[in-house]
């Protein structure tokens, strides 16, 4: 199943003295990178946020995960005072007001609004109690997230396979058109042989027309549309996989845009030329989306 990186999922939900807010968005990147914003006193679920990411699934994308939880019960919470950190805040305050002659106005509200100097106390105990109370919120969260994932990677898939049955209905027309292509330049290249040779008794008919075929089997282009033909297996099959699929479809449309490439390059007809272009155009469009992919 294909999944976009970019998705957005909300939930918000009650534990004893917590409420819980969980925010999940995300947007294109190579590499699965998280970043958790908790507060202070619940920094040490980040770790355990991570993890559960890439336990649902989550293996792609630049990640951000909100978490607000508001305490509505301090039981098993002590604020405590860093007194050393304290008493150089407040020197340095003093010292600021003599260096500068500025007003010594020091209140203890004032320097409250450093909350650096406190330090938020819990038992150790109750660490896992409050993982086990964020994780049914996260849980939604996640949920949501990953069915937003889902709706945007069904809708890229269609439009992915639409654009990928263009690309072939235009390659299926390339064998006809490469095979008339060889036939006239081989027949070209004989009368020109002809026309500067002047007198065809002189020549070996053999070797013109070994020449000649080598010319034409160079632009021939078969072996190009029969790997086309392997690729376009390959890549229905990639799109059913159930895993992250992106990176294995931006190598597979690589090959398809070289073997494009080569017969854009080999063969001599106007049309074939055209058709090369056309399918270009939609291997991009195809290359963009494929970029938005899990």
């Amino acid at each position: 199943m294909i999944r976009s990186m970019t998705a957005f999922g909300r939930a918000t939900g009650k534990a004893p003295g917590r409420d819980i807010i969980v925010e999940i968005k995300s947007v294109n990147n190579r590499f699965f990178d998280c970043s958790v914003k908790l507060p202070r006193i619940f920094a040490f679920l980040e770790e355990k946020v991570k993890k559960r990411l890439s336990e649902r699934g989550i293996s792609r994308g630049k990640v951000d995960v909100f978490i607000t939880i508001d305490v509505t019960d301090t039981a098993g919470l002590e604020v405590a005072i860093d007194k050393t950190y304290a008493k150089s805040y407040i020197e340095a305050l003093k010292n600021l007001s003599e260096e500068f002659g500025l007003p010594c106005d020091i209140t203890t509200m004032r320097v409250a609004q450093n909350r650096d100097i406190f330090a938020v106390k819990r038992a150790e105990e109750d660490a896992e109690a409050e993982w086990q109370a964020l994780l049914p919120t996260l849980d939604e969260a996640l949920d949501a997230f990953i069915a937003a994932r889902n709706r945007e990677g069904e809708n890229m898939r269609r439009d992915i396979c639409a654009k990928k049955a263009r690309v072939m209905e235009l390659a299926a027309m390339i064998p006809p058109l490469s095979k008339a292509d060889k036939e006239n330049q081989y027949l070209k290249m004989k009368e020109r042989i002809l026309e500067l040779v002047g007198d065809a008794a002189t020549l070996d008919e053999s070797k013109l027309i070994t020449e000649c075929a080598v010319f034409a089997d160079k632009i021939a282009v078969d072996e190009e549309t029969v790997r086309l033909a392997s690729h376009f297996e390959a890549f229905d099959n990639i799109l059913e996989a159930n895993e992250p699929v992106g990176r294995k479809l931006d190598f597979l449309l690589q090959e398809i845009n070289r073997e494009t490439n080569t017969i854009g390059s080999k063969a001599c007809d106007l049309e074939i030329a055209r058709i090369v272009v056309e399918m270009k155009s939609e291997l991009e469009k195809i290359r963009e989306q494929i970029q938005n992919i899990e």
